[in-house]
Order: C-alpha cells, then sequence, then structure tokens
C-alpha cells in the first residue's frame, strides 16, 4: 500500500514561507500539530534552502566545538589578567574594552594600554590561536546545529509509535493484547531515531539520547540570550521538567489555578505569599545571573492580571528600545509557560499584549519618553501593576517616584515590582536605596544559587565556576549580585535602620554635636549614643536649618529636649557662636583641633564595627554618610584625603565624639 503524504505538511511549509520570521510553535498552534513534528518536516523538507545550498545543509555536522578559553588560562606565559585580555579581545575585537575588564581600570587608561599589550609575542600569539577557532566555529551553520539540537531534545517518542489495547479474533476466542504500531517513515523525524529493532518482545524504537543536546544548548543560550529560539527553548524546557513532576494537567479545563508551586524558585516562596495576602506594596528584587528574578515577575504580572480584572500593567526599562527583546519577550514567555496563550493577545505594533475575555492591558514605554507615559489612558479601571526593570539604569529616584505617582492612581491597591542586577559601585543610587528600609516595601535578593540547578542547566554552572575561580570579583558581583566595585564609598560600616524609643531610653553614652552654619552651608545639630564594647555608634536625632540665628537654633534646641546638663561639642571656629550658646544656658565647648585630627577621626569613624543611623528621624545624617566618598582623578584614580563638601553632618558627628576618638588618638 503506497504511503500517504500528510496534507498538514505543505500547508506548514505554506505558512512558513507566507510569514517569514514566525515561529514554528505558531504553525504547530494553526494546525494543532506537535511542534516537533513540524521542526521535523523543516528540516527534512529543507525550508530554508535554495537549489545552491542543498546540498551542502544536508549534512549533518558532528564536529565538537572547542572555545579554547581553558586552554588559554593554563597559558604559564601570561599573567592572569594577560589571559583575560586575550579571551576578551578574542570575543569583541576591541582592545580599550577588553584590557578594561581584564585590569579593572578606567576607560581612559584602557584606550592607551590595550593597543600596547600587543607588543608582547606571547599575548599577540595567543590571540591569533583564539581567533583561528572562532573562525573555526564561524564555518559551521550555527543555525543548523541549533535546529538540529532542539529536535533531539524535545523529540517526543509519542510522534513515532501509537500504542494501546488491540482485540485479536483467534479460532480459540477474542483476546485483548497490548498494540504498538510505529508511524509512516514518512512523517516522522528518522534523523532522532538511534535504533529499531524487533524482537521477542516486539517492535522497540530508540531516541538519540537528549542530555548532550540539552547541555549544547544551555551553553548557546547563555552566550546567545537574545536569541529568537530563547523563548520557545525555555517553554519546552520547563515543560518537560513539569511532565517529571507532576502528572499531566487537564487539557479539557480553561479555568485558571494561579502559578504552579514547580515554576517558583525557593528564594520566592514567600514573597508569593506576601503577594498575595497584599502586605507590602513595593517588592525590590536585586540579584545576580540566572537568580529568575525577572521569570518570577513576569509570571506574577500575569497572575495579576487574570486575578483582578479590573487592573491593567504597566512594564518599563530606561531606554524603550530595549523593551520589545527584553521584558515583553519575557511576560510572553510567563503566558506560554502559564498555558494561556489563548486567554493573550501579544502585538508588537503597538508593543502591548491584551486580555481577550476582559480587555485588560499591559503596556510597555520607556522612561527616556515620559510624555508616553503619562498618555496612557486605560479603558477602564486603572494600572495596578507596575515593574520597573534594570532598575539601576533609570536616572534616579526622583524619576522613579514621578513615575509611580503619573501610573499608581485610582485605585486602593497596587503592586511595584523592581528588579536590577546590583552594579558594581556601592555609590550607583539602586544600591543605596536598597539600604532605606521602608514599612511598605519588601526586598528580596536572590542569586543562581537559590534556583534548582536542572532550571540552569550544566553549562551555566559551569561558566559560574569558571568565573568564579578566574575573576572572584566578576563572579561577587555578576552572579552573586554584590556591589564589591571600588566605587570609592568612604564609609562602608553604615547601616540604616530605625532606632526605638525603647532603644534610646537606654542609652547612657550620649553625644551631642553643632556644625555650625547660615548659607548654603547649613547648620547642623544632631546627638547619638556610642557603644564602646560592641563598636557601635548610634544616631537618632538631628536639626538643620539655614538663614537662622543663633537664638532660633537653640530655641529649637530646647524644644527638642536638650538641657544645660547635655554637654555639646561645636566646631570651634566661631567661637562667637559658641559663646552665644553659653549665654543661653547650654553646657557647650569647641571641638579640640590640630594637625592630622581631620584624618584620624575619620579613620576612627571608619574602624567602627557599624553606624546605625535612623534615617527617618536623621535624614540628612543618613544621606551625607551614604553619599560620602573619595574624589578621583582625570584617570578614574581614587585620591587619597577626604574631600572637604557634603560633610556637615559628618564633621558634627567628629564634633560630638571628639573626646573619645581624641584620647585615643593621644
Amino acid at each position: 500500500m503506497p504511503r500517504v503524504r500528510d496534507p498538514n505538511r505543505d500547508k506548514a511549509k505554506e505558512i512558513y514561507d507566507r510569514n517569514p520570521g514566525i515561529e514554528l510553535t505558531e504553525i504547530a498552534s494553526q494546525l494543532n500539530i506537535p511542534v516537533t513534528t513540524i521542526r521535523s518536516w523543516k528540516s527534512r523538507d529543507d525550508w530554508d534552502c535554495n537549489a545552491m545550498q542543498c546540498n551542502a545543509n544536508n549534512k549533518t555536522i558532528t564536529r565538537t566545538i572547542k572555545d579554547g578559553v581553558k586552554e588559554t588560562m593554563l597559558n604559564e606565559n601570561l599573567t592572569h589578567e594577560q589571559r583575560l585580555f586575550c579571551i576578551y579581545y578574542s570575543k569583541s575585537f576591541n582592545a580599550a574594552q577588553s584590557y578594561q575588564k581584564a585590569y579593572g581600570c578606567s576607560y581612559e587608561s584602557a584606550l592607551s594600554a590595550g593597543p600596547r599589550l600587543f607588543g608582547n609575542v606571547e599575548i599577540k600569539k595567543e590571540v591569533q590561536k583564539l581567533s583561528v577557532i572562532k573562525a573555526e566555529q564561524a564555518a559551521i551553520n550555527e543555525n543548523d546545529m541549533l535546529e538540529l539540537h532542539m529536535r533531539i531534545a524535545f523529540a517526543d517518542i509519542g510522534n513515532y509509535l501509537s500504542f494501546g489495547k488491540e482485540l485479536i479474533e483467534t479460532n480459540k476466542g477474542a483476546f485483548e493484547v497490548n498494540s504498538v504500531k510505529l508511524n509512516e517513515s514518512s512523517n516522522v523525524d528518522t534523523q532522532l531515531i538511534k535504533e529499531i529493532k524487533e524482537g521477542k518482545e516486539g517492535i522497540s524504537i530508540k531516541l538519540i539520547d537528549r542530555c548532550k543536546s540539552m547541555e549544547w544548548l544551555d551553553r548557546f543560550f547563555l552566550m546567545n540570550p537574545m536569541d529568537r529560539h530563547k523563548m520557545e527553548y525555555d517553554k519546552l524546557k520547563l515543560e518537560l521538567e513539569q511532565k517529571k513532576a507532576e502528572p499531566e494537567p487537564n487539557k479539557t479545563s480553561n479555568k485558571y489555578y494561579g502559578i504552579p508551586a514547580t515554576m517558583i524558585a525557593p528564594a520566592f516562596s514567600k514573597v508569593l505569599f506576601d503577594i498575595e495576602n497584599r502586605e507590602h506594596t513595593e517588592y525590590v528584587f536585586p540579584g545576580g545571573r540566572g537568580s529568575t528574578k525577572s521569570s518570577f515577575i513576569s509570571l506574577e504580572v500575569i497572575d495579576l492580571i487574570m486575578k483582578n480584572e479590573n487592573t491593567h500593567a504597566l512594564v518599563m526599562r530606561q531606554v524603550a528600545d530595549t523593551l520589545r527583546t527584553s521584558v515583553y519577550a519575557q511576560v510572553v514567555w510567563a503566558i506560554g509557560i502559564l498555558g494561556l496563550e489563548d486567554e493573550f493577545n501579544c502585538t508588537v505594533s503597538p508593543l502591548e499584549i491584551t486580555r481577550k475575555s476582559t480587555g485588560q492591558k499591559i503596556y510597555f514605554r520607556g522612561a527616556d519618553d515620559p510624555g508616553k507615559v503619562k498618555s496612557i489612558k486605560v479603558p477602564f479601571g486603572y494600572i495596578a501593576v507596575l515593574w520597573l526593570e534594570e532598575l539601576d539604569q533609570f536616572t534616579g529616584e526622583e524619576a522613579v517616584r514621578k513615575i509611580e505617582q503619573s501610573v499608581i492612581r485610582g485605585g486602593e491597591t497596587a503592586y511595584i515590582f523592581k528588579s536590577f542586577n546590583p552594579p558594581k559601585s556601592a555609590n550607583n543610587w539602586a544600591n543605596k536605596y536598597i539600604k532605606i528600609p521602608k514599612a511598605t516595601r519588601l526586598i528580596t535578593h536572590s542569586t543562581y544559587l537559590d534556583v534548582p540547578k536542572q532550571w540552569l542547566g550544566k553549562p551555566f554552572l559551569d561558566e559560574a565556576e569558571f568565573l568564579k575561580e578566574v575573576n572572584p570579583t566578576a563572579y561577587e558581583n555578576e552572579y552573586m549580585g554584590i556591589a564589591n566595585g571600588t566605587g570609592g564609598n568612604v564609609f562602608d560600616n553604615v547601616k540604616i535602620e530605625a532606632i526605638t524609643d525603647e532603644q534610646i531610653k537606654q542609652f547612657d553614652r550620649l553625644y551631642n554635636g553643632i556644625d555650625w552654619g547660615w548659607y548654603p552651608d547649613p547648620y547642623h545639630f544632631g546627638r547619638m549614643h556610642y557603644d564602646a564594647a560592641r563598636m557601635k555608634l548610634y544616631i537618632f536625632m538631628e536639626y538643620r536649618a539655614n538663614k537662622q540665628s543663633n537664638r532660633q537654633t537653640a530655641d529649637k534646641l530646647i524644644e527638642m529636649g536638650i538641657t544645660p546638663n547635655d554637654m555639646i561639642i561645636a566646631d570651634s571656629a566661631e567661637e562667637k557662636s559658641v559663646g552665644d550658646y553659653k549665654s543661653y544656658g547650654f553646657l557647650i565647648r569647641g571641638a579640640e583641633k590640630g594637625p592630622g585630627s581631620v584624618d584620624y577621626s575619620m579613620k576612627w569613624l571608619q574602624s567602627l564595627r557599624e553606624i546605625i543611623i535612623d534615617n527617618v528621624r536623621c535624614p540628612n545624617t543618613a544621606r551625607e554618610f551614604l553619599d560620602y566618598e573619595y574624589e578621583r582623578d582625570k584617570e578614574g584614580n581614587v585620591i587619597s584625603g577626604y574631600p572637604d563638601k557634603d560633610n556637615h553632618a559628618i564633621d558634627m558627628v567628629r564634633y560630638a565624639l571628639n573626646p573619645i576618638w581624641k584620647k585615643r588618638g593621644q
């Protein structure tokens, strides 16, 4: 009997030709056929071939690809930094950028130092070797390799055979037996079959082992996260894990049950319940690569839209041009992984997602065009969900606050998500932002170590361990999400937290200080407690003012509870102001100064275990200590010494604690 060609095979090719760039999953959805079958037809019928290319592309590539990186790291003729330079240069061909990454210097320094390295014969030889390897890799048709490994990794044995019960009639009666039937070879991808045999137990079929292909794909997408196949890969991989972990879901039910527990990394389990119970309004997620924070937020965006039918969502990045390939793709992924493709309509012009049954919208906007944010007019209800991705790239806290004020209004409930990989510099505004506690804010730091290993794959974990070994500083920042760069912070020991009235009642070593000022320099008073045994300083009171007379500031201190028995130590440079305060009845004296007193007092403050500041009671003091940093020269190198600017609260603290550090100095 002649084989019958599946008519859908030609229909699939027609759809593919008519819609350039269409995903294979979309074709599979239109024809209600498994995507592995579509992928098989694409390969067997050479959809991407023209007559000149077909013969070449039909060849199966089995060559092992090596990138030469590990060999370079073992080259004893080069220093550690020189090896890194060679690796970075072979990927970017930019000497300045490669030098900057390898040596951790300023770009200006790297601009001249990078090209000079090619005077080293060993470096030149190593770069040439890596370039040859890269050229060999380029000779392999990467797209063919990708397609092949995708077919192997997600092949379904159900496409090759059918099985069940069959009634057999014999002269002794009818018997029900197990039945296995192979599908026609013309309708399956025979390239993925490793073995077919017929024995006493009947026919058996074995496909190529998917493990090595999964490893190859993990490594490929690690290096090419924006590849158009990445979304399909993530979805298929997660579906594979779900099939292992739980029974097949009921395909006949359209009811939405929420985010399955198997899709949530352990680090976010508590956050999920927190959101359900509406315990916070703002959720901030700093974390390293592979921590799945963006995946979690995208799932939450869809979950909240599904559960709150009168609300809409807005997803933002600083630059609008980055939206489509990042957060938009991420939300589309979440829709697919939750099995809600039929519930949502995703468009790129305009860039938005609409829930079909309710008309709810998910908007995507860049902060570089504030007008487009303000012009959003929702069809009903209000925007209750806001996601700011790559928070550190926004222009600052004030800009973010204005966005929130413009977007979140008109409803009682709001969910604001903020995610970012902490920049190296601790002085980046986003890194400082998460140090300030807020009752309505929950901060959840996550790393790839919080994620099940099978979600990430062996290549990702190998790359992380490799970087940990060759460049621990970069590993801490990129994978652990630690702001460990030389940002120039003077005080790394500042801790922002609430200091309660009960704590203050127990403080028995109180110190008061004043830095005189008028305008633009402010007058600044502060009160603190020093725990010498634990080397902890608690700052819990401040008063700052401009253009106020000594009489006015003195009255304010009396109003705040400062008594004639409270010793105040002030800047001795203004003898008249010290005299005025004495005439008002205060116990006050000028700070003892001398050569080196600034350097010594600053180093002493830096040596404390913790400087604890209540930012609600002392907002100016908290800001100064967090923002204060060393100055740099034109090359970006830190200049020794402490800058005499924006340090009025810091000087006040030095004066107040003059008896302690001065005594130790002697």
